[in-house]
């Protein structure tokens, strides 16, 4: 059975992998002249199983409101004559009401914990481990405000509830496990250390999955633009693609899994099927290591800017901010600025700023923020997308979720999959 799956970031390419390891033939379609080359690309580095709690949570619309007007506020929208943002945003809300960012906590919790183990477990079977920069040295949330930090004990038990291993720090504490906040602990209210959390380099990491699996047989069709999904009745017939000298053609296959991340649902709208997914703009900076001392060596999470830190071999990854303006990729330098200027306060000496590469890409998020798994309407196609932030976290897990249902086995997760009709 030959499945073909559309796009090459790291969704798509561990979903190539896991179709490959249960026996299918795989192809793979991507625009770019290589795999991970767009959301994937320079991402915050997080395998952030700590952080299973979605953006739409009881204190995001009042957070929301504080950050109104603000350049370098970590949420911000720009309202747009479009039915697809409004009736994003009002799902959104919606599933910030309690009892509902509790079940999305405890469905994420429990695709990152299973997809952690995955990633453990592909890493060894690739041959990979040291070609993405990976760090098993744990995550440090960091709270500045003493107010957010009264509730941490509560997010702790949580956490451990649901199979996540969390200590509650004082600032000394946090100093002990990371010495680089030392220049920071006067401000520190407290943190939370994730010690079994990861980092790595996305992009590497999609890259040379990618490369193994095209030594294992998988065809790679780079440079290849989808212009069409083509229908035959009901049931997919086709994608008609345009290569990078302008031909057409069209790829065929047994089935079909979409993985094409922000994207996803203007490729299957045409096919009657609406995906809830919009594009959150997130910028980071990539940074040369300038003092050793001074650049952590555990991934940094700042809770009340939204900003992430990762140490990626000599480099210094560092990501955040949210931006719902529709599928305007335009970098605006101000939100690189802010995350710079974070750097300089809270790592002084830590980066080179001068050398400091700034990037922004498009995130798929759903309102939920649990991706969209499982069988569409229409026959023979599937989805694996709508990872919002967390899919370098949740990626491996996902692929495997959707192999499964491909394949018809019993997955090992309980997470609500996309059910057809």
């Amino acid at each position: 059975m030959h499945v073909m799956v559309l796009g090459a970031g790291i969704t798509g390419v561990t979903t190539a992998w896991y179709l490959r390891q249960a026996g299918f033939d795989v192809s793979v379609i991507d625009r770019q002249a290589e795999a991970g080359q767009e959301t994937s690309f320079a991402n915050g580095g997080q395998i952030s199983v700590s952080h299973p709690e979605p953006w739409a949570n009881p204190s995001t619309p009042f957070l929301a409101l504080r950050w109104l007007g603000r350049h370098d506020a970590p949420l911000r929208f720009r309202p747009q004559a479009s039915l697809s943002q409004w009736r994003w945003a009002l799902s959104f809300l919606h599933e910030c009401l309690p009892w509902r960012a509790l079940h999305n906590t405890e469905a994420i919790a429990a695709l990152a914990v299973h997809s952690q183990r995955e990633l453990q477990r592909v890493r060894v079977a690739a041959g990979i481990e040291d070609a993405y920069d990976a760090r098993q040295q744990g995550i440090l949330h960091l709270f500045f405000g003493a107010t957010e930090f009264r509730h941490v004990p509560a997010r702790a038990g949580l956490l451990r509830r649901l199979g996540i291993e969390t200590t509650v720090c004082t600032p000394a504490e946090c100093v002990a496990i990371e010495p680089a906040l030392a220049t920071m602990a006067p401000t520190l209210a407290g943190g939370l250390h994730a010690p079994g959390d990861e980092t790595g380099d996305a992009m590497h990491f999609t890259r040379a999955l990618a490369a193994v699996l095209a030594r294992d047989g998988v065809r790679f069709h780079y440079g290849t633009t989808i212009e069409r999904i083509a229908l035959a009745g009901t049931s997919v017939d086709g994608i008609e693609v345009r290569d990078s000298h302008g031909r057409k053609g069209t790829l065929t296959a047994d089935a079909y899994v979409v993985c094409l991340g922000s994207f996803s649902p203007l490729m299957v709208r045409p096919l009657g099927e609406r995906l809830p997914i919009y594009p959150v703009k997130g910028y980071s900076i990539t940074a040369p290591v300038a003092d050793p001392a001074r650049a952590p060596q555990v991934s940094l999470t700042d809770e009340s800017r939204r900003i992430v830190c990762s140490r990626l071999g000599d480099r210094l990854r560092i990501a955040g901010t949210a931006e719902l303006n529709g599928y305007n990729q335009n970098i605006d330098p101000a939100r690189g600025r802010g995350i710079l200027e974070w750097a300089e306060k809270h790592l002084p000496g830590a980066i080179d700023p001068a050398q400091a590469q700034l990037w922004a890409g498009l995130r798929p998020a759903t309102p939920s923020n649990l991706p969209i798994i499982g069988k569409s309407r229409c026959g023979k196609l599937w989805f694996n997308t709508g990872h919002g932030t967390l899919g370098w976290t949740l990626a491996c897990g996902s692929a495997d979720l959707v192999t499964g249902m491909i394949e018809g086995r019993q997955t090992v997760v309980q997470f609500p999959v996309r059910e057809a009709g």
